[in-house]
């Protein structure tokens, strides 16, 4: 599974950020810190659309087996989609990376989980029963399959960033 995305030349941005430090230019700093968050923000925003209309589905109840209503009143995809995150470094080691906050997650779902439902199914137990399980399938590649999609047009606009970067600074 591709748990995050991290755009890097290590050497160009490596040598980019040494020159950006030297030169003191904070606004090029800054230019350069926001164009990059701009090339990432479109894999984030299609990461949290890929989970907000992701198609779960359960196997169905058996015959004589009692439902109700969910214990929990938060939406399962909603807090999913919002600790998407985006991170921008242009020192030590830099390039954009987007991934999962756990922090953000609320304490019954786990990064494991996500990585489970990325790879087309999703057990648990059945309202926090342990002893009765269920089976619930996705989309498999949901989070593999968008990154993919994403990965040329952030690696060619963080290429133009870095190139646009230098000759200012040269």
């Amino acid at each position: 599974m591709v748990r995050d995305i991290r755009v890097i030349g290590t050497g160009q941005l490596l040598d980019l950020s040494g020159k950006l430090r030297r030169a003191g230019h904070e606004n090029i700093r800054q230019s350069f810190h926001r164009r990059i968050r701009r090339a990432a923000e479109p894999l984030r925003s299609d990461l949290q659309d890929a989970i907000a209309t992701l198609d779960i589905r359960s196997q169905g109840r058996a015959a004589g087996k009692r439902g109700g209503p969910s214990p929990t009143t938060r939406p399962f995809r909603a807090s999913i989609a919002k600790a998407i995150r985006i991170s921008v470094r242009t020192t030590g080691n830099p390039g954009a990376r987007v991934w999962l906050d756990r922090s953000l997650l609320p304490d019954d779902i786990t990064p494991g989980v996500v990585n489970r439902l990325n790879e087309g199914r999703l057990r648990h137990p059945v309202f926090g029963n342990k002893r009765r399980w269920a089976q619930q399938n996705a989309t498999p590649l949901w989070w593999d399959k968008t990154v993919r999609a994403h990965q040329e047009r952030i690696t060619r606009e963080v290429e133009r960033v870095t190139d646009d970067v230098r000759r200012r600074l040269e």
